[in-house]
């Protein structure tokens, strides 16, 4: 499927894959726009995950019988995929977790406590999600870390100035999103990465919302790790990924103790398995990496061109329909954007918005988005948020409008 335009017949095919637009929301067809949050479940990957619970569902690693031996050939087939995916070196560079959250968790917990000393820096910024602000605050609490934040401007566009001006001796780590899930905004990364490594600093990148929108080479970019969750890329809940470079990942300590991540055990001294399981405590989430594998192959086998291109003609179209409208207002228009649109309506709160939108059956996003601090920045409560993906359409922004045009009605 790589590279072939969106025609309607390849649409009808991407749609009959995501079977849950076959649904009616109150009596309409579903209009799903709220992909930031989850993307819908790609049949296939719910088929896979389906599979493995109705004729496997034995443990990985574990056993020498063929149920074990099938079930730990596809998890580790998945973690192969996700290797080509993000161009990694190495397959036991990829760590399964829960998900983003974990993820950075896992590093904030074992390399911060790890390279970290009190007086040190950590610096993260104004357009993060809450998952990328309390690990480093509750490291920073309890090894006397000094948090920085770089501040961003009305466009919501991170400043590269201030960013130079936080960076000295004392940053150890540097925690950025890759695309903001509120703005849309699209970070240079790699400029990032490249500058706070001539300070000798470690950098994670949250990239919840780009992997599903955007080609990511973690050997190019040079990051130290690279974190996003299975749900964000049309994959299962409950499993993420977080690729970490080879020689820190060694030196790193465990996060969890227990089953599947030691070598040798002895009530003198525990030694630890090999990587990755050495991050791998305890009975995976099997059926969900099992899953996640189609995911990440249908994306591939879209091919990020063509991706890329169809949401960026849905963002410019989207954009342009809700200028017209007089009461709305957007929220965050960075240079670089990607698949987000927040905005509010005069006199409108928000969760009216969507229990509105939702009685057309347009599904959105509305509240604060776990980004509290960006709408402290533009001193709101909440923003209503639409986002697209692959499967979406111009019928469904011209759907989204309409409602809206309902609602300025209705509260005129």
């Amino acid at each position: 499927m790589m590279n072939v335009s969106l025609s309607e017949q390849y649409m009808k095919a991407i749609q009959e894959s995501f079977t849950q637009l076959e649904r009616k929301v109150h009596g309409k067809p579903l209009i799903y726009l709220d992909n930031a949050a989850t993307t819908l479940r790609y049949k296939k990957s719910i088929e896979d995950l389906n599979q493995y619970y109705l004729m496997g569902s034995a443990n990985v690693h574990r056993g020498v019988h063929l149920l074990s031996e099938e079930a730990t050939t596809q998890y580790e087939q998945t973690r192969q995929s996700i290797q080509h995916f993000l161009k990694a070196k190495h397959h036991h560079e990829i760590i399964f977790t829960k998900g983003t959250t974990e993820s950075i968790n896992l590093v904030a917990q074992s390399l911060g406590e790890m390279i970290c000393k009190p007086g040190d820096e950590i610096i993260i910024s104004q357009m993060e999600h809450h998952s990328n602000i309390v690990p480093w605050q509750m490291l920073c609490e309890k090894k006397n870390l000094n948090l920085k934040v770089i501040p961003m401007t009305e466009s919501g566009d991170l400043i590269f100035d201030e960013f130079k001006k936080l960076l000295n001796e004392k940053t150890k780590i540097i925690s950025l999103v890759h695309i903001s899930n509120t703005l849309g905004t699209v970070n240079p990364i790699k400029d990032y990465i490249d500058l706070g490594h001539q300070y000798g600093a470690k950098v994670l990148i949250d990239g919840a919302q780009a992997v599903a929108h955007l080609p990511v080479n973690v050997a190019s970019l040079d990051a130290d790790f690279y974190a996003f969750s299975g749900h964000k890329i049309f994959g299962p809940t409950g499993v993420g990924v977080l690729y970490g470079k080879e020689h820190l990942l060694e030196k790193m300590p465990p996060y969890h103790g227990g089953g599947a991540m030691i070598e040798k055990v002895s009530f003198e001294k525990t030694t630890y398995a090999s990587l990755p399981h050495k991050f791998e405590a305890g009975t995976p989430h099997i059926a969900g990496v099992i899953g996640l594998k189609s995911a990440i192959d249908f994306v591939d086998q879209l091919g990020f061109e063509t991706i890329m291109a169809h949401e960026s003609r849905l963002l410019d179209y989207a954009t342009e329909k809700l200028k017209t409208l007089p009461s709305v207002k957007l929220i965050g228009e960075a240079k670089e954007k990607s698949s987000v649109i927040s905005f509010s309506m005069e006199h409108i709160h928000p969760h009216d918005i969507g229990t509105f939108c939702d009685q057309d059956g347009v599904a959105i996003r509305v509240g604060h988005h776990c980004t509290q601090p960006i709408m402290d920045f533009y001193k709101i409560p909440a923003t209503a948020r639409a986002s697209v993906s692959i499967y979406n359409t111009k019928k469904d922004i011209d759907l989204l409008v309409k409602s809206l045009q309902k609602i300025m009605e209705f509260f005129s």
